[in-house]
């Protein structure tokens, strides 16, 4: 009987994403590499619980949810965060950024100096410019002065993200023109804390990072996992937590070009076996924006 494996999430690192499973095994994923897994058959999506403890309940969540978690362990989980506000004494330092997605999206948001711009490959972020650096405190108030002031989002929904791929602007420098003027707007500002260092701007693209150029667009997405499912694609590309998967002959796609989407943390709570052989029978909806103007194989990052 084939060993079952629990994946833990895609990870970047400084050679690109790294698929994470459950006892510490890692699998590294380069362009060209086979992607294939089964679903555990007759098995269902259990809670990932939190802060690195399992759910003591063993609740079984949806198989569309992002989270993997129940009610319960997402409150835990939250409670510990940056985001909620709650680690007021924490003395790391932490970084204030601006980050763009595409046309219309750019956010505001922070991470642990440490942690380097890992933070903005996992959201998928095309390009981005730090604003800043100082205590956790100070980088909050930067953050909400800005979305206050300047009204920039700090989140973005990863639908709206794929969305737009297939159609970027074709350069750097065109890629980087809306921080460019986000980041000159939000330094002439007035109410910075004192304490947080401003930083000059400097764009970051990711888009080499994400994939080769001249990848054909993605017209699908897998919706969910599902028992006995499997998938098996070539990896293409990859932005956040994304990997876009070239089934082959339109196998899984919803149009016939056969790259499609796999969200990674749909993973996360199923029992996973070995693919090898196996086709693509996960259920895949069509990609939002997919058939607008400008899809098609292109120059830039899909």
């Amino acid at each position: 009987m084939a060993r079952t494996w629990k994946c833990s999430g895609l990870r970047w690192s400084a050679e690109g994403p790294v698929l994470e499973w459950e006892g510490g095994r890692r699998t590294a994923l380069t362009w060209g590499k086979r992607v294939a897994f089964g679903v555990e058959e007759g098995g269902v999506r259990t809670c990932v619980g939190a802060r690195g403890h399992a759910c003591p309940l063993g609740v079984v969540v949806p198989g569309r949810s992002t989270g993997a978690r129940c009610e319960e362990c997402a409150r835990l989980d939250r409670a510990h965060s940056v985001a909620a506000d709650t680690l007021a004494d924490d003395p790391r330092p932490y970084r204030v950024y601006l980050a763009w997605f595409g046309p219309g999206m750019a956010k505001v948001g922070i991470t642990g100096v440490e942690r380097g711009s890992a933070r903005l490959l996992e959201q998928g972020a095309v390009c981005f410019s730090w604003l800043g650096s100082g205590p956790l405190m100070a980088a909050r108030r930067t953050e909400e002065l800005l979305r206050a002031a300047l009204r920039v989002p700090d989140r973005i929904p990863y639908a709206d993200k794929r969305a737009v791929r297939a159609v970027l602007p074709g350069t750097a420098a065109e890629r980087a023109a809306e921080l460019a003027e986000l980041h000159a707007k939000a330094v002439a500002l007035t109410g910075w804390p004192e304490s947080l260092d401003r930083a000059p701007f400097r764009p970051v693209d990711h888009v080499r990072v994400f994939g080769p150029a001249g990848v054909p667009a993605a017209a699908g997405e897998v919706s969910e996992l599902v028992a006995g499912g499997a998938a098996s694609g070539e990896l293409v590309a990859a932005a956040g937590p994304d990997l876009h998967l070239a089934t082959g002959s339109g196998s899984g796609s919803v149009d016939g070009s056969g790259v499609v989407v796999l969200d990674t943390r749909l993973l996360t709570g199923w029992g996973l076996v070995p693919g090898a052989g196996r086709g693509f029978d996960l259920p895949v909806r069509a990609l939002r924006g997919a058939a607008g103007e400008g899809a098609g194989v292109q120059d830039g990052l899909f």
